[in-house]
């Protein structure tokens, strides 16, 4: 059978070995619990408790503050101790609510549990927005918009995107192998809100046994595909992946919707089975803890709010000191100043490497070799735009279609030059996406 792919892309050292055997591990948290009202893309949340308030996990803690927004729930029982500025991820104070764990998790019944077959699709939509749900394979965008597009009558295909294209990530290998189920459940319950539409279970071909699995249990189901990709990073990226699976094209001022098309990661979709079936916000994700300077990496269930710091000390803490600390995969995470910060909805891995090859190999001249144009899957030029962006020629910049860039690093990985051709035109896109904002360009 032809495996589908698209033109372009990289084949990196994956990592994989390192966890992909290690079944899932809960983690109970210790200590303070920070919950930052900015988890999502769009409006930050709104604080819907105060200071010296007891909350349950499930409880709501803080209302969407717009359309494009999500709530945010308690993953421990406790009081809220501050609503303060506290450090994330990337460096910057959000406010955020501070709850004390009390070591009980009391839990709230979130929502009433109703059979599927009597819910209605607004109720589905309604019970995936309540629940603070978001794309959790790393831009937070809230699901529910996401399955709310103006005509969703002209729906084609539901994906299911299980991938897993960045390298060392394995939390949604040992969530297919693990919950199989629970992803096909979270499929058909996304299919209800599309009645024309297939399912498509969209999988990278080195991950066997999970293909095998998923069509065992989908051989019976005719509206569920299970379709094997090539391994091939980045095999998961929206664009590349509807493409693959569909042949249907979109830039970067299209929608999936537009051609068709809704994509969800493994962990957002199981997430909407275990908010529609069980009443369940959003209060849980699997977090990869890998790298050589970790003592013993692994996979662990971990409610939102936990510090950084617990992770790498359920992992073991570090064999080695490590030289560089990135929250998520080494090709689209970013590195971490500080281990004391929470895991948010988008918190997928943290990695801990013993050398720092990209700060050792410092950049030289272009030597115009053209490699990162054979591997751009994108098919724009991206020595070209790194020019244009150093020279802050936005013109230029977006001439050659600098927008089409999907920031995936694979020109910066191949580039005999070690040139940062990524991290530059990453900050030209965001440069100029703020200004399309403003209506300052088109």
């Amino acid at each position: 059978m032809v495996k589908k792919s698209f033109v372009g892309g990289i084949h990196p050292y994956d990592g994989k070995e390192l966890t992909k055997d290690i079944p899932i591990k809960a983690v109970l948290p210790k200590g303070d619990l920070v919950y930052p009202l900015v988890q999502h893309i769009g409006a930050p949340a709104v604080a819907a408790v105060k200071v010296g308030d007891k909350v349950l996990a499930g409880q709501k803690i803080a209302d969407a503050g717009g359309f494009v927004s999500a709530p945010v729930h308690a993953t421990v029982s406790g009081k809220v101790k501050a609503i303060e500025p506290r450090r994330t991820v990337f460096g910057d104070r959000v406010m955020s609510i501070v709850v004390e764990n009390d070591n009980y998790y009391e839990e709230i019944d979130a929502f009433p549990v109703k059979p599927l077959d009597q819910m209605t699709a607004e109720e589905i939509r309604e019970r995936i927005r309540e629940a603070g749900i978001v794309g959790m394979g790393g831009a937070g965008f809230p699901t529910f918009i996401k399955m709310s597009p103006r005509e969703p009558d002209k729906i084609d295909y539901v994906i299911a995107n299980c991938a897993e294209c960045e390298p060392y990530l394995t939390s949604d290998y040992r969530r297919m192998l693990e919950e199989p189920e629970n992803l096909i459940g979270g499929l058909k319950i996304l299919l209800r809100l599309f009645v024309h539409a297939r399912g498509i279970l969209a999988i990278e071909d080195n991950k066997p046994a999970c293909i095998d699995l998923l069509k065992e249990l989908t051989k019976d189901d005719p509206r569920i595909t299970v379709m094997e990709l090539k391994t091939k990073y980045p095999q998961g990226a929206e664009r590349q992946l509807i493409h693959a699976t569909t042949g249907r094209l979109l830039n970067s001022s299209m929608l999936p919707a537009d051609v068709g098309c809704i994509v969800s990661n493994v962990d957002t979709v199981i997430t909407v089975n275990r908010a529609v079936t069980r009443g369940k916000p959003m209060m849980y994700r699997v977090v990869t803890v890998t790298g050589d300077a970790v003592a013993s990496p692994g996979n662990f269930l971990v409610r939102i709010g936990t510090s950084y710091r617990q992770l790498i000390d359920e992992a073991g803490g570090f064999k080695h000191k490590p030289a560089k600390i990135i929250s998520g995969g080494p090709m689209m995470g970013f590195a971490l100043f500080d281990t004391d910060v929470p895991t948010t909805k988008t918190t997928s891995a943290l990695l801990a490497l013993s050398r720092d090859e990209v700060s050792e190999a410092g950049p030289c001249a272009c030597i115009n070799c053209g490699k990162c144009v054979e591997v751009c899957p994108g098919r724009v030029l991206p020595r070209k735009l790194a020019d244009f962006a150093e020279q802050d020629n936005e013109t230029a910049f977006l001439k050659y279609n600098g927008m089409e860039c999907c920031e995936c690093g694979s020109c910066s990985f191949i580039c005999p030059a070690r040139r940062h051709l990524t991290q530059s035109i990453k900050s030209m896109r965001r440069i100029l996406l703020e200004k399309r904002k403003k209506g300052e360009i088109k």
